[in-house]
């Protein structure tokens, strides 16, 4: 708007020449693998919770948000350029496509739920509750897990894009193509968090040097 006012003259200097935005950087909450494994391994005795917990897992190893998740269909899932069955999708948020190989944990839970009677009448992939039943349902499952922290459902993004890929050793350009990411900068905020990636790249720079010198 500024730049509109000075083409045009309307004003003869920018009233904001010398002031500098300040905003405060949020720190992404993730489960690691130890969490996931009890979230995994978890005996629910509820089918709900049982349900909710297959779904957010899903997400945990396809990094797709909740939206994303909740309209996926059958058409979605096509065999990839490596033979594998491979996740073809639009991000709702962004409109950027998000190319995404299934691994064995996403596929076992779409498996899973292939003749579930929301999936057949709504033809959708996964029977998805609203976000707000999910986030409601994800609150009792933190409790149940001892998982100390508010889960929610974008939790899952989070965890795959740190616990799931970058921290073994996936290619941060690799992420940020399956999270549909319209710039790399965005996906570096993930990377920013892990200290366990550094202090494993610095440990094979350590080993480099001790190779060196024998």
């Amino acid at each position: 708007m500024i730049r509109i006012c000075l083409g045009n003259v309307w004003i003869d200097k920018d009233p904001f020449i010398n002031y500098t935005s300040k905003f405060n950087e949020v720190t992404r909450s993730f489960l690691n693998e130890q969490k996931i494994e009890i979230l995994s391994t978890k005996d629910f005795k509820n089918e709900r919770i049982s349900q909710v917990r297959d779904i957010f897992l899903f997400s945990c190893f396809t990094g797709l948000a909740y939206i994303d998740t909740q309209q996926l269909t059958t058409q979605n899932v096509n065999i990839g350029l490596d033979g594998n069955k491979w996740i073809f999708t639009k991000r709702q948020k962004t409109k950027t496509t998000s190319t995404i190989p299934l691994l064995t944990q996403a596929e076992c839970i779409i498996e899973k739920y292939k003749n579930h009677q929301t999936c057949i009448n709504r033809g959708r992939l996964l029977p998805v509750l609203s976000n707000q039943k999910m986030n409601a349902y994800l609150k009792e499952i933190a409790d149940l897990c001892g998982i100390n922290k508010e889960l929610t459902y974008h939790i899952a993004r989070h965890t795959f894009a740190t616990t799931v890929t970058l921290s073994n050793g996936v290619s941060i350009e690799s992420v940020s193509k399956m999270l549909g990411h319209k710039n790399i900068k965005t996906t570096q905020h993930y990377a920013k968090i892990l200290d366990s990636k550094v202090s494993e790249d610095m440990m094979s720079l350590r080993q480099k040097f001790v190779d060196k010198i024998v």
